[in-house]
């Protein structure tokens, strides 16, 4: 009789990175042991809180709900693990974890799995928190910097695996250059990821203060938003540039022949008949002996 392939549906993200494909053996209690080795109930308190967790706020009310739920209908989706020498450090679950804890569990179910490298820690996190759609914009960021940063991933790597476009990833990390008081916003969900993206056309964080705050104060619409941030622009003062200081052949060549006479950069600057020159020096010892040679020139 040919063995058939049984695969647990933890979502394409995961179920790509985890691989527990499991064969359905004929033996009962063969097919238990297997079962017990990644599926099992796990107490609570030898289990470590996940250090690469990307999400920074859960949310009191949300935890309350799912507590009154887990009282009524249990975990119905399993926790993730990875074995550790003292116990369990968790890959995934921490609100089902916080939600049992408040509805009185002691024990959870969870599936155990073998992850080496720290970076699938987080990998894993953000894969699972991007298929439930429940990771705010801000977390989400700072997850991505983490990948590139401290595991030198490309954006174009961390695209592929968790199945974004380059080009999101970007945009995503580009939040985490608005002013921290706007990027709170975004995290509590005063503003939308639109209304960020939109602030962030605007290359002061004074003037995106500015503009956050009418946003809030007036419950501005993205499309009001652009209309904001354009009359900003348009208000803004224009930069007034240094008028550029000529010389002319003349003094371009008395440069050159004082350059080569105390042998180091010289620039005149000429302004009205009016002006000064200029002589680099680099250290000590060169500053003397371009004194010394305009002294013996005397």
């Amino acid at each position: 009789m040919k063995e058939k392939k049984q695969q647990f549906g933890l979502g394409k993200g995961l179920s790509s990175l985890i691989q527990t494909n499991l064969e359905t053996l004929e033996q009962t209690d063969e097919k238990a042991k297997l079962l017990a080795q990644i599926f099992q109930e796990v107490e609570i308190s030898k289990i470590q809180f996940n250090p690469y967790q990307p999400r920074r706020n859960f949310d009191d009310k949300n935890i309350e709900e799912l507590a009154e739920s887990i009282k009524i209908n249990g975990v119905i989706q399993p926790i993730t693990l990875r074995k550790t020498e003292t116990g369990f450090q968790l890959v995934s679950g921490e609100r089902r974890i916080r939600a049992a804890l408040k509805a009185g569990l002691t024990k959870i179910p969870a599936f155990i799995i073998s992850v080496d490298e720290d970076y699938k820690m987080l990998e894993m996190a953000l894969i699972e928190n991007i298929q439930r759609e429940d990771l705010n914009p801000i977390d989400l960021a700072n997850g991505f910097k983490k990948l590139a940063e401290e595991f030198h991933f490309t954006q174009e790597e961390i695209a592929h695996r968790v199945g974004k476009d380059r080009s999101t990833i970007t945009n995503i990390i580009r939040l985490l250059k608005l002013p921290i008081v706007v990027q709170d916003s975004l995290r509590k969900g005063e503003i939308s990821i639109g209304h960020a993206k939109v602030l962030l056309s605007l290359d002061n964080d004074e003037l995106i203060k500015q503009a956050w705050k009418k946003i809030i104060e007036n419950n501005l619409s993205v499309r009001q938003t652009e209309k904001l941030i354009t009359s900003l622009l348009s208000n803004k003062p224009k930069e007034t540039k240094p008028k550029k200081i000529t010389v002319d052949s003349n003094l371009r060549y008395f440069e050159q022949e004082i350059s080569k006479t105390i042998g180091t950069k010289v620039k005149i600057e000429d302004r009205n008949k009016k002006g000064k020159i200029i002589i680099e020096y680099y250290g000590k010892e060169d500053f003397e002996r371009i004194v010394n040679r305009l002294l013996k020139s005397e």
